[in-house]
């Protein structure tokens, strides 16, 4: 396959995982022109042992952890995505983002490998087998990492509310 039609098969799928992760479209055009641009220096060493587009949200993961580490990067509370459909008044708008931080927070706070498993799933979209194939294990133990990861964050978001 030529590195064109890489770059057209899985442009959209890079973009919208560091979008997803990020909340910047900025970012996401940046680190995904970096991930392609890395993608194909390093053509020569993808083994086909997953699938291209695993390999190339790996690479995108990567770079734009780098990205928050270069740029000790925090996202101002106003600029965390939030779907404006689910806010229907400003205070509605606020506590939406002071959720969406705190499930930043306690996503940033997981172990591993449930935060991988979480983000591969929820950001990238990747299926469990995808996901079994990134950390060579079963697409089953990907669907029951993925399944605690996910009652972990409800549990940690349930003791934060009851906190307050």
């Amino acid at each position: 396959m030529e590195f064109e039609q890489v770059y057209d098969l899985y442009f959209r799928d890079v973009y919208r995982y560091i979008l997803k992760l990020s909340g910047s479209e900025h970012v996401a055009e940046e680190i995904t022109s970096d991930t392609f641009f890395k993608a194909l220096r390093s053509i020569g060493k993808f083994r086909g042992s997953c699938d291209m587009r695993v390999w190339l949200c790996q690479i995108a993961k990567n770079r734009y952890y780098t990205y928050l580490r270069k740029e000790k990067h925090t996202t101002p509370l106003e600029e965390l995505p939030v779907s404006v459909g689910s806010a229907d008044t400003p205070e509605e708008l606020i506590g939406a983002r002071e959720e969406a931080r705190q499930i930043q927070a306690i996503l940033h706070d997981l172990p591993e490998p449930y935060r991988e498993v979480f983000m591969w799933r929820v950001y990238a979209e990747l299926s469990y087998k995808q996901i079994g194939e990134l950390f060579a294990k079963s697409d089953n133990w990907a669907c029951v990492t993925y399944h605690r990861a996910r009652n972990m964050i409800k549990n940690r978001l349930e003791d934060s509310n009851n906190e307050k």
